[in-house]
């Protein structure tokens, strides 16, 4: 019997830069993020002064040890959900108040000997991607405000002064909150933007895509993006990954590039992973 070793996934050339800022209105900057490959991410803490940061760093250290690996599982990063909420449920026992945390971003994980990004998500935090010039928001948020959107109760360009457009529901170290995952090629040329709702809700999705497509460099890039937040109101902590495929990746045609929600996070803290068509769509 011949043995054949499964090939080595291409090696991908990535840049990225990040910027947070506690924005006009906060004292306290309860934002988190972590921007070193193969892990880029966002979190949102939940809490107050007296725990929501806590509650963001414990998310974000829950990751911290795929910086710089090529070889992560797609079932490790799903214990590292797990991982998180626990963390998250300790500070919230020491607190009057609670604390929680929203999560979204990519990891380059191994799946069959190629690189894919699996985004997660879990609150209202979001993953957009700009391929071709096309805008497209890979999360769906987990609030009451998508909720309505996606019942016909109020359209997305009311999102961002619906009055209950804070209220999640689901929450890093809340009951009942499991990630959503999908799995996405890894396509070169694409630019993605991982961002807390300081920068999704005072910005539109057409300033976001007109910011990306400036040919910026990606620390340029967030630097300018979250400026504009600021000069819209800057009504919450803003905080922006942008990421660029320099190489590595599949060719950008977009009948490659398509995938879709993987699973929710099941108790056993495995997820079954392929490419599939998306069950869950965003509603504009």
């Amino acid at each position: 019997m011949t043995f054949r070793p499964e090939p080595s996934p291409r090696h991908l050339d990535v840049i990225s830069g990040a910027l947070t800022d506690t924005g006009l209105r906060r004292r306290v900057n309860e934002d988190a993020h972590l921007a070193s490959f193969p892990v880029f991410l966002v979190a949102d803490g939940m809490g107050g002064h007296e725990a929501g940061d806590l509650a963001s760093a414990a998310v974000i250290d829950a990751f911290r040890g795929f910086i710089g690996r090529g070889d992560v599982a797609p079932e490790e990063v799903a214990d590292a959900v797990h991982a998180a909420h626990r963390a998250v449920g300790v500070i919230a026992r020491g607190t009057t108040r609670g604390a929680g945390s929203t999560l979204t971003g990519v990891v380059a994980v191994q799946q069959n000997g190629e690189h894919r990004w699996l985004v997660v998500n879990i609150g209202d935090s979001r993953v957009y991607r700009l391929l071709s010039e096309r805008l497209e928001q890979l999360t769906v948020d987990h609030s009451i405000a998508q909720e309505m959107v996606d019942a016909g109760r109020l359209s997305r360009d009311q999102m961002s002064t619906f009055e209950g457009r804070n209220v999640i529901t689901r929450a890093v170290g809340g009951d009942h909150s499991p990630a959503d995952f999908w799995l996405l090629p890894v396509v070169t040329g694409e630019r993605l933007l991982i961002c807390s709702d300081g920068l999704s809700g005072e910005i539109t999705d057409e300033a976001i895509r007109a910011g990306l497509l400036t040919g910026a460099s990606p620390a340029q890039t967030t630097g300018s993006l979250v400026a504009q937040a600021l000069h819209h109101g800057g009504r919450d902590n803003v905080t922006a990954i942008v990421v660029d495929v320099v190489g590595g990746g599949i060719h950008p045609r977009l009948e490659d590039t398509t995938g879709g929600l993987v699973t929710s996070e099941p108790a056993t803290g495995t997820i079954e992973v392929e490419t599939v068509p998306s069950r869950r769509r965003r509603h504009d």
